[in-house]
């Protein structure tokens, strides 16, 4: 094992994750990226590899509590995982009395189940290492109410409960649990059109990349728990 910081990043192929793969990879340290969509991966690797080899591709399916584990594995079989960045997700812009019960069950697996899946992953060794850092990717949800996010709030809000009351259980063993909340962001989760329609009113995800950086790289006896961000412009109407 070699001494660069291991960086896991979940939801890797697009906006928020790629961005931020990016900006970890730029500072040198080794970028462990997971989606189901692997030739996004690929792609996501080969730009970055360009420039240096710090990319490594590991497909996960955080949904998938088995999957997450053997994904853990295989990565920390070779390298040492510094720092989970919990970010994969996905939404459905419904309300509360159309959305399924599968469409439910898949948001509350992806952003809440899976995310507890990868914080048990990696927990124990963190725990054994008495260091590591989890940041989670939350949303401005869990501080206002939006109509047509029913589900998604819910697992969103679930996991900033989750995370806050592990951080307390973890603060002995000397790992870092922070909280991200992003306003409206320029991501794939949003149609085109409304990308387009609030052009220039939508967080850059390159932009929350690097203070998601800033945050990890604190080492002085602090840490920054929360980051509420949002546009210059506010919340989307």
């Amino acid at each position: 094992m070699d001494n660069k910081p291991g960086i896991w990043i979940t939801g890797a192929s697009s906006g928020i994750g790629w961005a931020a793969s990016e900006e970890f990879a730029k500072i040198g340290c080794n970028v462990f990226v997971s989606a189901r969509r692997v030739p996004e991966l690929e792609r996501l690797k080969n730009e970055i590899n360009a420039h240096s080899e710090n990319v490594h591709i590991f497909p996960c399916n955080v949904a998938s509590e088995a999957n997450v584990n053997q994904t853990y594995k295989k990565i920390s079989s070779d390298y040492k995982i510094d720092c989970l960045l919990n970010n994969a997700g996905i939404t459905s812009f419904k309300k509360a009395e159309d959305n399924s019960i599968n469409e439910i069950n898949d948001i509350i697996n992806t952003n809440l189940l899976g995310s507890i899946y990868t914080i048990k992953s990696v927990l124990p060794d963190f725990i054994k290492n008495n260091s590591g850092t989890i940041i989670n990717i939350l949303s401005v949800v869990v501080r206002k109410t939006f109509t047509h996010s029913s589900s998604y709030a819910a697992s969103k809000s679930g996991l900033l409960g989750y995370t806050n009351s592990l951080r307390e259980e973890v603060r002995e063993h000397n790992i870092k649990v922070i909280n991200i909340i992003p306003g409206a962001t320029e991501t794939p989760m949003w149609s085109q059109e409304k990308r387009k329609q609030n052009e220039g009113k939508m967080i850059k995800p390159q932009e929350i990349a690097r203070l998601i950086v800033s945050a990890f790289l604190h080492k002085d006896n602090l840490v920054t728990e929360e980051i509420l961000i949002k546009p210059v412009t506010g919340d989307l109407k």
